[in-house]
């Protein structure tokens, strides 16, 4: 029995108000957003009939995630992150219904505009996101952060899971509308929500915001970074991992060519990452205890490459599935202990902007990762774009544990020491 609710899902951090609040959010987003990450992809493809075009579609939606997600974990740090929840969320609930508009137009929408909406989503998701994470540990304490970290993504990933294969289910009924629909429906329950939290300021601000001088802190943010190795390579293993290995580009293609045998299988490759990231969050109570935290990110990310290898060899839809979810497993944990570094080792008055690259990072490295994969794919195959990316990324992961072993050897237990340390280094600079 204790081994049991050892390996169980720790819901400690949900007998906090206020946090169930912003996990209440994130719950009820979660859905259409992922509906909506399955349509947009799918609609380019019906309209170009090209998995570069759907490659280049993330590419269009990269450059606001870079410029909102480092500008908003700046503002993050300079006013009420409470209230920023909330204009970022009424921002994302209009594009959302915009979406729903463009593709009712005549000839199933048009390519310009739905580039122009989905690089809007971006922004809106980029200047949420950073303010979200950066009050966790003002909420639920230092020591809950990862198990906060963990339930937020396992509802997020069970939202991955079901929002794909039922936007499979609604895309054969030919109908985009109702999932970006369902996705602005979701912003709206979560702006009721976040109205109920109290004021979230970050410390020692006060005062309106200005943008020059969120700009300033933008600046700021990165000259920090630059004497933080640990921190930095929480960012660097990330982008590592998605840059050579995100499968979702070549999603589209397989669904269409080698998998076109089988009913929905668009959206069980959607769903394959999740359902491994879903099962490791149900059982991720040995996660949220990790001490030995950097060398436990190096293992999953190499767990990651060796199942996209296996994707990229799967020669039947279960098996690319499976390899799939294994490959999910391991993000899971890799994404719960570098949000838990950032959020613990990073001094209050840094959180927003540490935050605001890890969005970069997390959000951006995938569509890298896809404008990778739909050019070699279109080139030299599905197969190779894929096996070659997971066996640079276990190679990779070596090298980093060699290179640098404050990060192989960094323990949770330090946090607190290196928070202050990064402190009084703000202070003497």
């Amino acid at each position: 029995m204790t081994r049991g609710r050892g390996w169980a899902l720790d819901t400690t951090p949900l007998r906090n108000r206020a946090f169930r609040r912003i996990f209440g959010g994130v719950a009820v987003t979660m859905l259409g957003q992922q509906m909506t990450l399955v349509a947009v992809p799918y609609q380019v493809f019906q309209l170009t009939g090209s998995s570069l075009m759907v490659g280049l579609t993330s590419l269009v939606s990269l450059v606001p995630l870079v410029v909102f997600g480092l500008l908003g974990g700046a503002i993050a740090d300079a006013m009420d992150r409470r209230r920023l929840m909330l204009i970022s969320s009424v921002g994302a609930a209009v594009t959302s219904a915009l979406l729903a508009v463009q593709a009712l137009l005549p000839g199933d929408g048009h390519l310009s505009v739905l580039w122009l909406l989905a690089a809007a989503v971006s922004a809106f998701a980029a200047v949420n996101q950073p303010a979200r994470s950066a009050v966790i540990p003002a909420i639920v304490g230092t020591d809950a952060v990862a198990a906060a970290n963990a339930l937020a993504s396992t509802v997020r990933q069970a939202g991955v899971i079901v929002g794909p294969l039922l936007a499979g289910l609604l895309i054969g009924l030919g109908d985009l509308s109702i999932l970006y629909t369902v996705d602005a429906i979701g912003f709206v329950a979560a702006v009721l929500l976040l109205r109920g939290l109290p004021s979230l300021p970050p410390e020692g601000v006060s005062g309106p915001v200005r943008l020059r001088s969120a700009v300033r802190g933008v600046g700021e943010g990165f000259t920090f970074l630059r004497t933080q190795p640990l921190l930095l390579m929480t960012f660097v293993v990330d982008v590592i991992a998605m840059l050579f290995a995100w499968p979702q580009a070549v999603f589209p293609e397989l669904s269409q060519t080698t998998y076109d045998s089988h009913a929905n299988s668009l959206g069980w490759l959607f769903a394959g990452v999740s359902i491994g990231s879903l099962l490791m969050g149900l059982t991720s109570g040995w996660v949220t205890r990790v001490d030995r935290q950097g060398a436990v990110v190096l293992g999953a990310i190499a767990v990651w490459g060796v199942a996209i290898i296996g994707f990229g060899l799967a020669s039947t839809l279960w098996l690319a599935v499976l390899c799939l979810a294994v490959a999910g497993a391991g993000d899971m944990v890799s994404s719960v202990l570098r949000s838990a570094m950032l959020q613990t080792a990073a001094p209050d008055e840094m959180r927003g902007r540490m935050q605001g690259v890890f969005i970069v990072v997390v959000a951006g490295g995938p569509r890298l990762g896809d404008v990778r994969a739909g050019l070699l794919a279109s080139s030299v195959g599905v197969s190779a774009a894929m096996v070659s990316g997971g066996v640079v990324i276990v190679l990779a992961m070596v090298v980093v544990a060699v290179a640098v072993p404050s990060f192989w050897l960094y323990r949770a237990s330090q946090a607190d020491e290196v928070a202050r340390a990064a402190r009084r280094r703000l202070a003497a600079d």
